[in-house]
C-alpha cells in the first residue's frame, strides 16, 4: 500500500511546504510548520455571495446593519449592540473560564423569541441539559426549554441541519472538534479547522444565520489553529481574567460591525455569568482611608470609561539589579516612565525595586495611565498618600510633557458621577464648562503635576 503523502502547513498563514523548515517561507514565522496529510486538489469552495456587476460606490445602498439582542446586556455591548444576521463570531479563552456557560445562557434567553441551535462537539446532549439545570434555565416558564441541541462533529451533517432547521443563531462548540469528510486529516488539524471555518462562514453569509464558534487557545493564550481563522470571521472575542477569580472580562479584538477593544464585565455566580452594572466599582480597592502608592485613573475601554486603581510599591533593593515588575500594565513602559521621573522630576529609583499592579485583573494598554503610574510611584517613595478623591490621567512623553488623552470629557463625567472631587489632567483636556462637584487641575509637565499634588495635600 502506497504511503500517504504529507505536506507541512503553517499555523500562522496557512501556507504549505513540501518539507519541514524552521521558518515559514511565506510569512517568516518560526517553528510554525506542522505535518498534515496532503489533500486532493478538487474544488470544494463556493463564493460567499452571488456574482454581481461592477458598481460605483455612490450607487450602492449603504443601509445600517440590523441587530438583535443576545439576551445578555454585557455580551451585546462587546458585540457592538448585538448579533448581526449572517455574522460570524469567534470566541476564545482558557478552559473552564465560562465560554460554554455564557453561550448557553445567551441562547437560552432568546430561544423563545428566535430559533436557536446549539451544536456541541465536546459534550453530549445530556451533559448540556445537566448544565442548564444547574444554571436554572429549565424552569417551567423558561425560554431555554425551546433551545435545540445537536451533538455532532461532522461538518456535512451540521450543514444539513442548519439548512433544514434554518435557525437565526447557531453555536458551534467548538470549531476544533468539527471535521469534514472531504479531508482525511484529523479534527483540530490546520487543514480541518481552516476548511470547516470557511464552510460555516459560507453558510452564514448565504443563509443569514448568525454563527458563533468557540475556539481553543494555546498555552500562550492565542487561538489554536491557523491564523487565517481570525481573518475569516467578522468578530473575535477573548475571555480574560483568572479562572480562580469570580470575575470575567470579555474583550473584542476584531469587530467588523462595532468598536474594537470593547469590554464586557461578568461575575461568575452559582447561576452562571451575570453582567456587572457598575464595573468601575470592581477595579477600585476598598480602603477605609487613603494609603500611599495608590492612584485612581480613568481608562477608556471601547465606548465605556472605567475607573481603575493603580497601585505601586517602591522598596529598597537587595540585589545589584533592581526589579521592575508590572501586572496589568506594560513592563517596558514602566522602565521608560521611571527614566522620565528621574530626568525631569529629580526622583531617582535606581536603587529601588518597583512593583506595579492594576487592581481587579484588568489589562491597561493605553498610554493615558502614565500620569497615574508616576503619581502612585512618587506617593509610595514618599510613603505619603495622595489627596482623597483624586483621579488622574494623561500620557507622559520622554521630554516630560503631559499629552492629552482622547475623550477626556467622558472620563471626567464618569469620575464626577462616582464621587471624585479633584482631577489632575493634561491642560489640553481641560473642559470648557465646569463639571459639578469636580475641581479640575490642568498641568503641562510632570514636575508641575508633582508640585500640584504637594499643594493639594
Amino acid at each position: 500500500m502506497a504511503k500517504a503523502k504529507t505536506v507541512y502547513s503553517c499555523t500562522e498563514c496557512g501556507a504549505t511546504a513540501p518539507k519541514w523548515q524552521g521558518q515559514c517561507p511565506a510569512c517568516s514565522a518560526w517553528n510554525s510548520l506542522v505535518e498534515t496529510l496532503a489533500e486532493a486538489g478538487s474544488h470544494r469552495f463556493q463564493s460567499l455571495a452571488k456574482s454581481a456587476p461592477v458598481q460605483k460606490l455612490a450607487d450602492i445602498d449603504a443601509a445600517d446593519v440590523p441587530r438583535f439582542s443576545t439576551g445578555v446586556g454585557e455580551f451585546d455591548r462587546v458585540l457592538g449592540g448585538g448579533l448581526v444576521a449572517g455574522g460570524v463570531v469567534l470566541i476564545g479563552g482558557d478552559p473552564g473560564i465560562g465560554k460554554s456557560t455564557l453561550l448557553l445562557q445567551s441562547m437560552g434567553a432568546i430561544a423563545g423569541e428566535r430559533k436557536t441551535l446549539y451544536v456541541s462537539g465536546e459534550e453530549s446532549a445530556a451533559q448540556i441539559a445537566l448544565r442548564a439545570q444547574r444554571l436554572s434555565l429549565l424552569d417551567d416558564d423558561s425560554k431555554a426549554c425551546d433551545l435545540q441541541l445537536l451533538a455532532e462533529i461532522q461538518l456535512e451533517r451540521i450543514q444539513a441541519t442548519i439548512e433544514a432547521e434554518k435557525p437565526d443563531v447557531a453555536v458551534i462548540d467548538s470549531i476544533q472538534t468539527v471535521y469534514s469528510e472531504a479531508l482525511t486529516s484529523a479534527p483540530g488539524s490546520v487543514a480541518q479547522v481552516r476548511e470547516c471555518a470557511a464552510q460555516l462562514t459560507r453558510i452564514a453569509k448565504q443563509s443569514g444565520t448568525a454563527i458563533i464558534m468557540v475556539g481553543h487557545v494555546t498555552k500562550e493564550g492565542n487561538l489554536a489553529g491557523p491564523r487565517v481563522l481570525e481573518h475569516i470571521v467578522d468578530t473575535v472575542l477573548y475571555f480574560e481574567g483568572d479562572t480562580h477569580s469570580s470575575f470575567r472580562l470579555v474583550r473584542a479584538f476584531k469587530n467588523r460591525f462595532g468598536a474594537v477593544n470593547e469590554l464586557g464585565v461578568f461575575a461568575m455566580t452559582e447561576k452562571g455569568l451575570r453582567g456587572v452594572a457598575n464595573p468601575s466599582a470592581l477595579f477600585l480597592s476598598r480602603h477605609d482611608q487613603t494609603v500611599p502608592g495608590s492612584c485612581v485613573m480613568v481608562t477608556q475601554e471601547g465606548t465605556r470609561p472605567l475607573l481603575v486603581e493603580i497601585q505601586a510599591l517602591v522598596d529598597g533593593t537587595h540585589s545589584p539589579n533592581p526589579r521592575r515588575l508590572a501586572v496589568g500594565l506594560e513592563q517596558n513602559r514602566l522602565a521608560m516612565l521611571l527614566a522620565v521621573l528621574h530626568r525631569h522630576a529629580g526622583v531617582a529609583c535606581f536603587d529601588q525595586d518597583v512593583f506595579l499592579n492594576a487592581v481587579g485583573g484588568v489589562k491597561i494598554t493605553e498610554p493615558a495611565a502614565d500620569l497615574a503610574v508616576l503619581l502612585s510611584i512618587h506617593s509610595s517613595m514618599r510613603n505619603k498618600a495622595l489627596p482623597k478623591g483624586l483621579i488622574a490621567f494623561g500620557e507622559v512623553g520622554l521630554a516630560g510633557e503631559i499629552r492629552p488623552s482622547p475623550r477626556g470629557q467622558e472620563r471626567l463625567k464618569e469620575a464626577g458621577k462616582l464621587g471624585f472631587s479633584v482631577a489632575l489632567i493634561p491642560k489640553a483636556n481641560a473642559p470648557k464648562q465646569p463639571i459639578d462637584g469636580l475641581t479640575v487641575v490642568a498641568v503641562d509637565r510632570i514636575e508641575e503635576a508633582i508640585d500640584k499634588v504637594r499643594e493639594l495635600e
